[in-house]
């Protein structure tokens, strides 16, 4: 959009090119530090207490905290993670992938404030994966490595999901979600309603079109001035004058007619 590439042209010096790499990277970190010293992803979570003590660190550092433990869950939920991110980065740049990315961090910082609870950053890797299944609908991958689904259906399971939560969770899980999506509805959203409005329009033309050709189509007399039939108007009279032209009385030539029709 217009409004994207004149912010990319000001500030496109502020774009970390590779981002998605940056966080494959630490996550695998952290992980790994984890692994090896139980509890320390506490000292890394979004706690809005504890950074209003000082643990500003905080306000980045849980985005890199891994969803599991579990090591092979963890190798392809980072696998995973480069895959979309890749994908995005390349379909929106290095700029406004981050300035995508960045304002989902600070929808989430913000919400967390407000609702003084921890968040995690699984509703910001949902939104970069809504951002590759906008991109891309048509890829597939192989769920469980076996079972081949497009990546458009796997976006309506999550949204279904998230929609679930976001009517029975707490006000903490809805204001995570809407925080977290925000980047999403601000970058495609005015997308969406332009598809709509053009949806409409185009099915508003092609039923008067229709509408149209049936008229003419089943139109017994048309005159050929007004192009008005007896099905638009029930209550013309119709006259074929001398020239062969069929017309309604009102655009009838002056001593022009042969038998009424």
């Amino acid at each position: 959009m217009a409004w994207r590439d004149k912010l990319e042209r000001r500030l496109g010096f502020l774009g970390i090119p590779g981002l998605h790499r940056i966080l494959v990277g630490f996550a695998a970190l952290v992980f790994g530090l984890s692994w090896a010293l139980p509890g320390f992803t506490s000292m890394l979570m979004l706690d809005p207490e504890k950074i209003r003590h000082g643990e500003v660190w905080r306000l980045i550092t849980y985005i890199f905290i891994p969803q599991t433990m579990s090591p092979f869950w963890v190798i392809f939920a980072l696998w995973f993670l480069w895959w979309i991110g890749e994908g995005v980065e390349r379909a929106m740049g290095g700029f406004q992938f981050t300035f995508y990315f960045v304002i989902g961090m600070i929808g989430t910082t913000i919400a967390a404030f407000l609702f003084g609870s921890n968040f995690s950053n699984g509703m910001l890797i949902a939104s970069i994966f809504f951002a590759f299944a906008r991109f891309y609908p048509e890829e597939i991958i192989y769920v469980l490595f076996i079972l081949p689904v497009r990546i458009k259906w796997l976006a309506w399971i999550a949204a279904a999901f998230l929609l679930l939560g976001f009517f029975t969770g707490s006000n903490a899980y809805r204001a995570s979600l809407v925080a977290a999506l925000a980047n999403y509805l601000i970058f495609f959203g005015p997308e969406y309603i332009h598809e709509a409005r053009h949806r409409r329009g185009v099915s508003t033309r092609r039923r008067r079109f229709e509408g149209q050709s049936n008229l003419e189509a089943e139109s017994l007399h048309k005159c050929a001035v007004c192009g008005r039939t007896e099905l638009t108007d029930p209550d013309l009279e119709f006259r074929v004058a001398r020239n062969g032209e069929e017309y309604c009385m009102e655009h009838l030539p002056s001593a022009q007619t042969t038998a009424p029709r």
